[in-house]
């Protein structure tokens, strides 16, 4: 279990990036979801030990995360939205590099873990390729493949499938979702379709602040009866922003869709639709908009 407790952080120019973020993540996939900017990336790199947050406390399991950072880093494993590796070394060099770094000092032990590595996320054939002839999806499976050394009982992974044509995402999310059967993974992303696909639980964070937590099921439930849409020409848009509670706008056939909240029939042509989490999410964030 990682519990958070009223985490804050803010940076020397006065922006508060975290504000009193508390969260109980347990074992399976949690998601967070949000905008860019909204805080994700900083809250992810203080559990990873990357940054020392203002205030606040970090535990995971036995261990006080900000106290003893480098008894984390031994259970940790970690990929960033950026991932950086030395292009020009193939991808099995460059496993075994890191495995030493990770404090696989026998030889045997090592190669039996490399090469379980790399069958895991399915790289063996590949495994003497240069990583710069990588497509994006290797890349992101070797970086889980580094992420998993040492059978890490907290795996974070931030922004994932960013870039990734829909059968490399697929490819992707498939073995994160195999690797979070028995510890904690934490997804970060703005795609709010892995979440609703992946997540036990998930948490969506705006502004720094946590503004909605539960499993995606429940958010979901908590919108029946409240989401309607309706099909309209985009010079009407603005007018209908006026009249109702729009939370997000697609195009369909030529006409833009529309969703808006309402706790009964709005009427003027609108249709019951049933929610899903991209409801709740654009639904949250138009609130936090109408309240600032």
């Amino acid at each position: 279990m990682l519990k958070i407790e009223n985490l804050t952080h803010v940076y020397p120019n006065g922006t508060r990036a975290l504000d009193n973020v508390s969260l109980e993540v347990p074992a399976g996939m949690f998601g967070l979801l949000g905008p860019n900017g909204a805080g994700k990336s900083t809250l992810m790199r203080t559990i990873a030990t990357l940054q020392v947050p203002t205030s606040g406390a970090i535990r995971f399991d036995e261990i006080d995360v900000l106290a003893q950072p480098d008894a984390l880093r031994r259970t940790l494993g970690y990929l960033p939205q950026d991932f950086g590796v030395y292009p020009r070394v193939s991808a099995y060099d460059m496993l075994n590099h890191l495995a030493v770094l990770k404090g696989y000092s026998d030889g045997r032990e090592r190669k039996e873990a490399v090469d379980a590595l790399l069958n895991q996320v399915n790289l063996w054939a590949v495994r003497n390729k240069a990583i710069a002839g990588f497509s994006g999806g290797m890349r992101q499976r070797f970086g889980i493949a580094q992420a998993l050394i040492g059978q890490p009982r907290l795996l974070i992974v931030d922004e994932p499938t960013a870039g990734l044509d829909p059968e490399e995402s697929n490819r992707f999310l498939n073995l994160l979702s195999e690797v979070a059967e028995d510890i904690v993974v934490i997804l970060s992303t703005h795609i709010v379709q892995d979440i609703s696909n992946l997540c036990q639980r998930t948490a969506i964070i705006a502004g720094g602040r946590i503004v909605q937590v539960g499993a995606p099921q429940d958010l979901i439930r908590d919108m029946r009866g409240r989401v309607w849409k309706k099909a309209i020409d985009k010079q009407e848009l603005d007018a209908h922003r006026e009249a109702y509670d729009v939370i997000a706008t697609r195009l369909s056939g030529g006409r833009t869709v529309i969703h808006v909240l309402a706790d009964s029939d709005p009427g003027n042509g609108f249709s019951a639709v049933e929610g899903d989490l991209e409801d709740v999410y654009f639904s949250t964030l138009s609130s936090l908009r109408r309240a600032a």
